[in-house]
This record gives C-alpha cells, structure tokens and sequence, in this order.
C-alpha cells in the first residue's frame, strides 16, 4: 500500500506543469521521493566509508569504524538468534540462547557508548552517515563539467525519469512501461548477451530495434536535461541495473545481417550505440555521488597495484599448472564454428552437492592480471599473486590500503552456488592446495573487514554485478561491501566474458588512464569500448576471423562509482 501511494503521488506530479519563477517545483519533489524510496544498502556503505575518510584524527576514525563494527556484529548474532528461536522447542539450547542474548546485550552497550563518544567529539557523522534524500540543487552543485545525470524509478504500472544537467532545470517524464513490462524486455535483450553459446555462430543477433525502444522510453523524453553532456552517470532501478546503457541505440538501426568476405559481426560498428556518444557511469542511488565525491583523493605515493588471479581450486588444477589458454582459433573449422572461449561460470544451480573444488579453472584470467600490471607499470613478480598464492591468507596480508588498483579474476559466487554459501563470496585458492586454514571463499562479510584507499576495484569474474536479491540494488553484494572498505569505483561484469576481448578492453582501459593521470575513469572505459568495436578484431594469419563490435564483447563491464 505504501508503495502505491507513493507511485501514485509521484505520478501526480508527472502531470504538473514545471516551475516558474521560484515556485514549488514537481520535478524536483518526485525526484527526492524517487530517491528516498529506492534501496539504501549501498548508499550506507558509501555514506559510512565517507563518514570514516572525512575524520582527520587517526583515534576517531577507529572510534567509527568499531562502531560501524559492532552493529553489523549485533545483527549477525540476531540473524543466530532467530534462527534458533524459530526452531522447535525440543531442538532450542536454552544455554546457547541466553548466552547470545548477553553478548548482544553487551555489544548494544558497547556501541552506545562509542555512538556518544563519536557523536561529542565529531558532530557532523550523523549527517554523514545517514545523508538526506539528494535534491535536485544537491546533485547540480556535485556534477562536473560535461556531466548529467539520469535516474529511473520503477513502478508496479508505470516508471518515471529524471535527467539533471550541471546547471538549469530538470527534466522530468513518465513512461508508460512498468515492472514486468520492462523486466521482459531486460531478458529480450540479453538473450544475445548471456547466451548459451559453444561458437562464434551460436550467438544470437542483438536486438537493435529493442535497444532502440528503451533509449525512446527512458533517455528520449528527458533529452533536455542532457544537452551538451558527454558524461552521463545513471542510477538504473530494477531489471534495468541489468542492461549497462552504454548498449542502448540512439537512433533507429536495422539489426545487421552477415556479409560475405566480411568479417562476422562487423556491421554493429555502424550501430549508433550510446556508447558513441556519452561515457557512462553507473551509481547505486542519487546520494551516493555526493558520498563518493566528498572521499578525499587518495595518496600519490600509493603503489599502483595488486592482483589475484587463476586460483587453484582442487589439488587436480594444481597439478596441472599452467595450461596454455585456447584463443580464438579457427582449427579447420569455418568461421561461424571458431569456439567461443568464454570465462566458465559456476555451474552448480542444478547440483545437488557443490563444494569448491567443482568450480572450473580460470587460467586466461592470469594473462589479464599480468597484463594490466605491465600496462600500470607494477612488478609482476611482487604486486601479481596466481595460482597457489591467490589465497585468502594473501589476499588478507597483502596490505590492499596502499594500491591504487585492487584486482580479482576469479569466480564471483552468489548464495547457492555451493554447499552451505549464503552470502555473496570471491573464490580463491583451496586451502589444502594453498597450504592454509580457512574454506577458500573471500566472502562479504570478510571483505567488510578489508582496508582499502582504491581508486579502482576490478571484479573480473561472473555475477560480479549480479543483485544479492529481488528488487535488490543494481551491484551485488561484494560491490557494496568493496564500496564500505573504501574504494571509490567498481569495474564489475554483467555477463560471463568472452576472454580475448574482456583482456583487451581491461587492458587497454588501465593503459589508458596510465598514459593520461587526469583521464576520468568513465572516459577511459569508454575509449577502450569504442577501441574494440572499432578495432581489428580478432585476426588470425592475417585475416580478420571476427569484429569485437557485437555488445556481447565490449558492454560486459560496467564502471559502478565515481567515474570521474
């Protein structure tokens, strides 16, 4: 009922004229309740990680940090609670219950005290970590130059759009496409993105016409309030999170057919894809840019970067060690059959048992860790950790709050994918093939305990930009803790990676920003995007076997943060 009331005063406001002269103005209102109605968890983890940057005294910001601590202790020991309350009672170990009881007690305790002590000598914490709804005045004053922002909210019957130029008023429309509506559409479009293909010639066209359909929806009606932008930064809602914009087709296209003599999929190089035009930047909610944008810059004397790459799950990967990858190679076959060497995923949604050593190795991922630290000029002999020493044991002593890059290829999990996993996680080197304690999963809540001062988290694996639930925020649960240890920018993938093209375009993103310091993050992402469709493509002997332009190659990375 709450929801629909607020869908249908947003709706109310849709349908009033814009302001004038300094009165009440609609759009700007329905933009602030859009805002405080979405999702929060990611917004409090970047609120929190700027609460804690912005204290000077080194003393206060442990104060903050075990506050911020201890609540997320008091709610994993309710979570222990509930459970064994909501057991029989023949089952219920009075002993065990009374004892989480006194430690919740205890650290509710504890945490107050920390709250007031925190609260006496910085005042303005609680602002910070519980920010106000942005307004439309908030956000203009954080946009940049050649910035604008759009922001979607999803409704049961009809959506809403907002699109805010750095200075002048917003734009504001309704559109006529709901939840479902828009969910089917999500699935359409990514049949051609996350398909079930063996070779080049098993994936499916892109629908052109579609990608079309959603940019006249959801950019064309607000196209005011992005005139003159060449950065635009998105707060997606719902099924959308799922379809980076960059792919979305600005004018109306024919979905292009293969040619003869020419090389397969080169004819979406003549697609207008927004990504022709705008740089993009995905954020978790309107008021994270402000959270983002008030984390002092990190350090210059940071050392460039820290990689983890192709663990070792089993003690059979092990003793294989290095493998020589399979490229795009033609091997007699004509050119629709050449393999299609994507990343494996996880596949243990219909296994009844999965444990850590059924997941596939993923030994392209080392060339693109090495690769992207010779293109940031680190030592790969100290900042590349592969195969064995891509553990947790290395991963949690490797000092991560010195590096600018902090990268993990490996798989993304979510809940489910193995026994007994009920959080998001990054899997790493088994611990009897590493030599170490632990279960091999560099979990959420242990990424909550990391310390970083990123610039960049790179997430190069599957479901990394998967949502840990239904109406979930468009970044995972690893995105959100990341965001918590202190990194100002994800690069996470939305669709598991075909590998030459993701090493590429990861590559060429890094050696961008390296050639260029004062390249924005979105920009550089771009540039490597538009690099692949252009580009040459896969070649073999001379011949071109495929063009990269096909957005199955080059949308699958998403910059989620700060792009500037």
């Amino acid at each position: 009922m709450q929801r629909f009331v607020l869908e249908s005063y947003i709706d109310l406001l849709s349908t009033l004229p814009a302001a004038t002269g300094g009165g009440f103005d609609p759009a700007a209102e329905a933009f602030r309740v859009a805002d405080a109605a979405r999702a929060q968890g990611v917004q409090r983890a970047l609120a929190e990680s700027a609460a804690r940057s912005g204290i000077r005294d080194p003393n206060l910001a442990t104060l903050v940090r075990q506050e911020q601590d201890a609540r997320k202790q008091i709610a994993a020991q309710f979570g222990l609670l509930s459970n064994i309350l909501s057991s029989p009672a023949n089952q219920q170990d009075p002993a065990a219950t009374a004892s989480l009881r006194t430690s919740i007690d205890t650290l509710r305790r504890a945490r107050a005290s920390l709250r007031e002590e925190i609260e006496r000598r910085f005042p303005d914490y609680a602002s910070l970590k519980n920010p106000r709804p942005a307004t439309v005045a908030e956000v203009q004053s954080q946009l940049r130059a050649g910035e604008a922002l759009v922001s979607v909210y999803v409704g049961n019957a009809k959506s809403f759009v907002w699109a805010v130029p750095r200075s002048g008023p917003v734009a504001f429309a309704a559109v006529a496409a709901g939840d479902r509506d828009i969910a089917r559409s999500v699935a359409q479009l990514r049949r051609a993105l996350d398909p079930n293909a063996a070779t080049l010639g098993d994936i499916p066209a892109f629908d052109v016409a579609l990608a079309h359909r959603l940019h006249e929806q959801f950019l064309a009606p607000v196209r005011q309030g992005l005139a003159g932008a060449d950065s635009l930064l998105v707060v997606p809602d719902k099924a959308l999170g799922q379809v980076p914009f960059s792919l979305l087709v600005t004018r109306p296209a024919a979905t292009p057919t293969d040619v003869a003599g020419r090389a397969l999929f080169s004819g979406y190089a003549q697609v207008p894809f927004l990504a022709r035009e705008k740089a993009v930047t995905q954020l978790p909610s309107v008021a994270s840019l402000g959270a983002l944008r008030r984390l002092p810059p990190g350090e210059a004397s940071r050392k460039p970067f820290i990689g983890f790459g192709d663990p070792y799950f089993s003690a059979e990967q092990a003793a294989t060690g290095s493998v020589q990858v399979a490229q795009l190679a033609t091997r007699g076959l004509q050119t629709r059959g050449i393999p299609l060497v994507r990343r494996n995923a996880p596949q243990t949604q219909s296994s009844a048992s999965a444990e850590l050593a059924s997941l596939p190795r993923l030994p392209d991922t080392a060339d693109e860790v090495r690769s992207i630290a010779v293109a940031l000029k680190a030592d790969p002999s100290a900042d590349v950790f592969l195969g064995v020493q891509a553990s947790e044991a290395r991963v949690k002593g490797a000092g991560l709050a010195d590096r600018k890059v902090v990268m993990f290829a490996t798989h993304g999990l979510v809940p489910g994918d193995l026994n007994g996993l009920t959080q998001p996680a990054l899997a790493l080197t088994a611990p009897a093939v590493a030599g170490i304690d632990g279960d091999g999963l560099l979990t959420m809540d242990e990424v909550l305990g990391l310390r970083l001062n990123a610039d960049w988290v790179v997430l190069s694996a599957c479901n990394t930009a998967t949502g840990d639930g239904a109406g979930a925020e468009a970044v995972s649960g690893l995105g959100r803790a990341f965001f918590y240890a202190g990194t100002r920018a994800l690069l996470v993938t939305n669709w598991p990676v075909e590998t030459t093209s993701a090493r590429a375009l990861t590559t060429g993103l890094f050696a961008r920003q390296a050639a260029d310091p004062g390249l924005a993050r979105a920009k550089a992402a771009q540039q490597a995007m538009l690099a692949l469709i252009d580009g040459p493509g896969f070649v073999e002997g001379g011949r071109t076997m495929s063009s990269y332009a096909h957005p199955i190659f080059w949308a699958p990375f998403s910059v989620v943060g700060d792009g500037g």
